[in-house]
């Protein structure tokens, strides 16, 4: 053993003494840290299964009457409901941090989209929160035809290239590209919009949207 290891293993064994130490010193702290952490855990099951789960189980035995009237576009009773259930206002109003809540908000800001309460739809449509590739993109697109309307035009470009993201594949992508040249054409960025109409060509040439695509860029093209 050479002189470097003999002399550094009392410090070794010091280290490991102050923390037997510390953890004996600190023993009761350190038991009631781990308690509450458990306890904590504990809590948070119960909550999901007791208190949550329940309520998600009320909310889609509530909610479904709202999507009926939704799928007939009867606008007024999926929003308000018919007196005997809920409208998606009142579902989100009761039913808050519920997973049927949150899908309530799109579904209330497409009705509100296509009833002209474009203030109301993007409002709902923007606090819908979903990883999903198929409601998602349209939450989104949804919020950016909002703001078109709105003439919001700056959130409608940041709401279209969201929606693009999210719906990444050749039905959801082109159809907002599409509409995210419309409003660069709108602002006068022609460049943008033809690169934009371009990426429709390049990206997603078996899609019905680009099978007239060239207009639309020979349109901005001469501009």
């Amino acid at each position: 053993m050479s002189n470097t290891q003999i002399d550094s293993t009392p410090e070794v064994v010091g280290s490991l003494g102050k923390t037997g130490s510390f953890i004996q010193e600190n023993r009761k702290s350190l038991l009631i840290i781990g308690g509450a952490v458990v306890g904590l855990i504990l809590l948070f099951f119960a909550y999901q299964k007791f208190y949550l789960a329940p309520r998600e189980t009320e909310a889609l035995n509530q909610m479904y009457k709202a999507q009926q009237y939704w799928e007939q576009k009867d606008w007024d009773k999926a929003i308000k409901g018919d007196g005997n259930f809920p409208g998606f206002e009142k579902i989100i109003e009761d039913y808050d941090n519920t997973k049927s809540a949150n899908l309530a908000y799109y579904y209330l800001g497409i009705a509100y989209l296509n009833k002209g309460e474009f203030q109301k739809a993007a409002d709902n449509l923007t606090n819908y929160s979903g990883a999903d590739e198929v409601i998602s993109p349209l939450a989104l697109g949804g919020a950016a035809d909002a703001f078109v309307e709105l003439k919001q035009y700056d959130k409608a470009i940041t709401y279209y290239n969201k929606a693009i993201s999210k719906g990444n594949n050749q039905f959801a992508a082109p159809i907002y590209l599409k509409k995210l040249g419309l409003v660069y054409e709108e602002q006068k960025d022609y460049k943008s919009a033809f690169e934009t109409y371009n990426k429709i060509k390049t990206d997603f040439p078996e899609s019905t949207v680009a099978f007239n695509i060239d207009m639309y860029i020979a349109r901005v093209e001469g501009k």
